[in-house]
């Protein structure tokens, strides 16, 4: 005997005969509730993904741990306060290049994975958009060799602003042309 389940049509109770989720006369709805299924699984899966990065990853080393405590830390607040007023919220990397765009994350210029002694010094930060933060991580992870996976190098470090943001237009381009 096949194993059936109620139609999920609203209103009706005719039996669905399974793997199906409706009965033969609502079967033209059963493509678009599978679609919201799967919407609903990945969307628990980045909720997943999302945790184990707040919960394991940003934790996997007692300096990383560290790292992160400072960034919930009062400190770290009021110096995130100076600094996007002195910077005014503007993207520093996007002002060396000529440009004006709004900026919300403070950046560390000296990368602190590689030079921890600059993490709270004022000079060491400015203000970015989401855009260039990432592109000069990717810079930062080649010249420097950050990241999870990433080999040190003896690469002397950059502190000058619009040499930074040269360079990760630079990657940027690189990238853009690869993908052509």
């Amino acid at each position: 005997m096949p194993r059936i389940r109620r139609c999920r049509f609203k209103g009706c109770h005719n039996p669905a005969f399974m793997p199906h989720f409706y009965c033969k006369k609502h079967m033209k709805y059963e493509a678009d509730y599978l679609a919201k299924r799967e919407q609903f699984r990945t969307h628990k899966q980045s909720r997943q993904s999302r945790w184990r990065y707040n919960h394991i990853t940003r934790y996997r080393n007692p300096v990383k741990a560290e790292q992160n405590k400072f960034y919930h830390s009062k400190q770290w607040q009021s110096m995130r306060t100076i600094v996007l007023n002195r910077d005014y919220s503007l993207c520093q990397y996007c002002k060396a290049l000529g440009r004006l765009k709004e900026g919300n994350i403070i950046d560390h210029v000296l990368p602190v994975e590689r030079y921890p002694e600059h993490m709270k010094d004022l000079g060491n930060l400015v203000t970015c958009c989401g855009q260039c933060h990432y592109w000069k991580t990717r810079f930062e992870e080649k010249y420097y060799g950050t990241g999870l996976h990433g080999q040190p190098t003896k690469n002397p470090p950059i502190t000058d602003v619009k040499l930074i943001a040269k360079l990760s237009q630079k990657l940027r381009n690189e990238h853009a042309l690869k993908r052509k």
